[in-house]
């Protein structure tokens, strides 16, 4: 089957993923692979690869995506083109785990040339606020996390004022 997405620079964060031709809705667009590890390993490359994000001054480009209990995907290899599909509150896609495999799934119609995107689905904690979304959508909440804490973000946010 021939890849329905190109990479390409992104208004959005640096590199972006696009359609290259319209597809439809509930469609698996690509998957999220890269190297099986477990949890502790895991955790260790997610650190490693936030403090070399942060010695180059960049964003941190964390690649590693929880697959179930006991083991991640650390997408951080160059085969893994999905790690280039950025966050976005109004997303056109999902991520769906199934047989142990991640996959990003269209959850609407996509044009040809839109730019992928799925929501990060961060979790709400106490650091939030290093996490802010620059997706420009009408739905944007400000901060890269899943739609479930957008109450939590809300009240929090009503405080600071």
């Amino acid at each position: 089957m021939k890849k329905s997405w190109y990479k390409k620079k992104s208004s959005l964060h640096g590199s972006g993923l696009f359609a290259n031709r319209d597809i439809k809705k509930a469609e698996q667009v690509i998957q999220y692979i890269g190297d099986k590890v477990t949890k502790k390993e895991g955790d260790k490359r997610a650190d490693k690869q936030i403090k070399k994000a942060q010695k180059n001054k960049k964003n941190g480009m964390v690649y590693v995506f929880e697959l179930n209990k006991k083991y991640d995907i650390d997408g951080g290899v160059a085969r893994n083109y999905a790690r280039f599909i950025n966050h976005s509150c109004d997303p056109n896609c999902e991520v769906e785990i199934t047989n142990n495999e991640i996959w990003i799934s269209s959850i609407k119609r996509i044009k040809k040339y839109t730019e992928l995107t799925y929501n990060y689905g961060y979790p709400f904690d106490s650091d939030f606020e290093e996490h802010i979304c620059k997706c420009g959508s009408k739905k944007c909440v400000g901060y890269i996390l899943s739609d479930d804490d957008w109450p939590k973000l809300k009240k929090e946010l009503q405080k600071k004022k």
